[in-house]
């Protein structure tokens, strides 16, 4: 939801300050979360890291204050720590070493070329070495299935595909991760690769048109992951612009604005309608990721 608001505010200058004032309070507040075993940002989940990594160079994106981007870096070094899975790269999902995950290493890569994009030429490299190095071993380990769209991680001792779900969050975080990494290195290849994977997801997990989690019971965290998708595909549209995906976030977006909100506005988390009542924080955080995409995409 930080970086929601972050580029929300990005977006709508009536809303920057609001959004700048948000994001304060939280970096002030949450850093040691009591509740979750947070310390300084970090717990025993790479996972949860690289989502405040990004939050916070979201946050840099929109105020500029390099507080946030010292956070990520921070975070990103802790990170770096989990590449030591048996796989011949990669890194783990926990640090306990129980499970190597598609979305640990999406936001390992995501987060580095994140960086490589917004320092200087002294540390520049080291992110781009991280990142190119990332996406040899992630495209290469097989989890991009023959769909052309990621399971969810790999096998600890086969070192394959688990054949495990397939989620929207999954595709979302490596189209941004490559539009970044495409950017930073002028090398059209990364947008080659996440377009088959941005074309993959909009084939298999929609239906009409419009985006699903493939009937999948969307619980709080669930209700965010088709938000991430739509940032990650705004974010390639910006980095390589097509048609298509201007035309799927402007009908996805108006599809969840006649059909996906209840009597207080709130949006909900299947954006065809049917929500059955479970509108709430997170489905309505995941329905501004899609109108911001949209506007952007206009």
């Amino acid at each position: 939801m930080i970086t929601t608001l972050a580029k929300f505010g990005s977006y709508d200058s009536s809303f920057k300050q609001t959004a700048s004032d948000i994001i304060a309070n939280t970096h002030a507040k949450a850093i040691n979360g009591s509740n979750n075993g947070v310390t300084n940002w970090l717990n025993g989940f790479y996972d949860d890291e690289g989502w405040w990594a990004l939050g916070w160079i979201a946050s840099y994106d929109l105020t500029g204050d390099s507080k946030y981007l010292d956070s990520a870096k921070f975070i990103f070094e802790d990170m770096t720590g989990g590449h030591n899975t048996p796989c011949d790269g990669g890194i783990w999902w926990n640090k306990a070493r129980t499970y190597i995950s598609a979305i640990s290493n999406e936001l390992f890569l995501s987060t580095a070329a994140h960086l490589a994009n917004r320092v200087g030429d002294d540390e520049k490299q080291e992110y781009l070495n991280w990142a190119t190095a990332e996406w040899d071993w992630f495209s290469n380990i097989g989890l991009i299935n023959s769909d052309n769209v990621i399971n969810d991680g790999v096998d600890n001792t086969t070192c394959k595909n688990n054949g495990g779900g397939v989620f929207t969050y999954n595709q979302g975080v490596i189209l941004g991760g490559l539009a970044e990494l495409a950017k930073a290195t002028g090398d059209s290849s990364y947008t080659d690769a996440a377009k088959t994977i941005a074309e993959g997801a909009m084939k298999n997990l929609t239906q009409n048109g419009i985006l699903t989690e493939g009937g999948k019971t969307l619980d709080e965290q669930g209700a965010q992951f088709k938000g991430v998708f739509v940032r990650g595909l705004a974010a390639l549209n910006q980095q390589a612009p097509q048609a298509e995906y201007v035309e799927f976030l402007k009908k996805n977006a108006d599809e969840m604005w006649s059909k996906d909100r209840n009597d207080e506005g709130v949006i909900g988390p299947n954006w065809s309608g049917d929500a059955q009542g479970d509108y709430r924080v997170t489905s309505h955080s995941s329905g501004i990721d899609l109108l911001v995409a949209a506007a952007q995409a206009t």
